[in-house]
């Protein structure tokens, strides 16, 4: 199957300019990156694309057997970068993507002039034994899984709105709501487990490439001491606090994360 047709591949803005390439999170679509694409076009090639089994992507690609783990995922994302063939590209990872983007880099660290960790999360269950916090407890996640399980659709109204925090703009958490909906149910099982049981700490030690880290002021899903462990585990890593709150900054605050991207890809050139 071609590449760009499996997953819905998009290249906008200013041809022959530096390469970013933006990768969504679970239950989305490149769609969460509309209001960030007309800030970057101005001055990068943007490249968008949708995750197997999201967006406009071909879901008859989509096997339990390829994309129980992000080793698919990561595959894809590699696919796509060597298909396009622009040069090494910035790839800006929201969420799981993040971590998708981290393995990419370890395996192919010369297809990447640089990663941008969108509020990463290596982790998100809890290590008393270690002392990491990622957010949840094992109980809490087992419940999590649980409850997508028994009612996608009315776990889906439940979360989407803790997910995209900002109650005082419920337009946000009804968006990511409907975009969760519009996810067949059976791949966004198996998605959710890819994303909240997976535990990439160890990788980002092997991280070779300029690497902005830009956490959210405030994150349910991914705090602070999160974005805090991942640079402190990605050698030369920058970090950067934003303004934004909730776990979607690209919605939140478009203007302030395009901001971030833009400059981190002309100091990382």
């Amino acid at each position: 199957m071609d590449v760009r047709s499996r997953n819905h591949v998009t290249v906008t803005g200013r041809a022959g300019g530096p390469v970013v390439v933006l990768a969504h999170g679970f239950g989305c679509d490149q769609n969460m990156w509309r209001l960030v694409v007309p800030i970057l076009e101005r001055d990068f090639t943007v490249v968008l694309f949708d995750h197997v089994g999201a967006g406009g992507s071909q879901l008859s690609a989509w096997s339990r057997e390829r994309y129980s783990s992000l080793d698919g995922y990561v595959s894809d994302a590699l696919e796509v970068c060597r298909d396009l063939d622009l040069g090494p590209v910035t790839f800006v990872g929201h969420s799981v993507s993040a971590m998708m983007g981290v393995l990419a880099a370890v395996r192919e660290p010369e297809a990447f002039a640089g990663l941008v960790l969108l509020a990463p999360s290596p982790c998100f269950v809890d290590d008393p034994a270690t002392g990491y916090r990622g957010g949840f407890s094992a109980a809490d996640i087992h419940e999590l899984l649980e409850s997508l399980d028994a009612n996608y659709l009315g776990w889906s109204g439940a979360m989407a709105p803790v997910i995209m925090g900002n109650p005082g703009r419920p337009e946000l958490g009804e968006e990511l709501t409907n975009s969760f909906c519009r996810t067949d149910p059976e791949i966004a099982r198996v998605f959710a487990r890819v994303t909240f049981l997976s535990d990439n700490r160890a990788d980002l030690a092997g991280v070779a490439v300029p690497t902005l880290v830009a956490q959210c002021s405030h994150d349910a899903i991914a705090p602070p001491e999160v974005g805090a462990f991942v640079h402190a585990q990605i050698p030369g890593s920058r970090l950067v606090t934003l303004t934004a709150t909730g776990h979607c900054p690209q919605l939140a605050t478009p203007e302030e994360t395009a901001a971030a991207i833009a400059a981190f890809v002309g100091t990382a050139r």
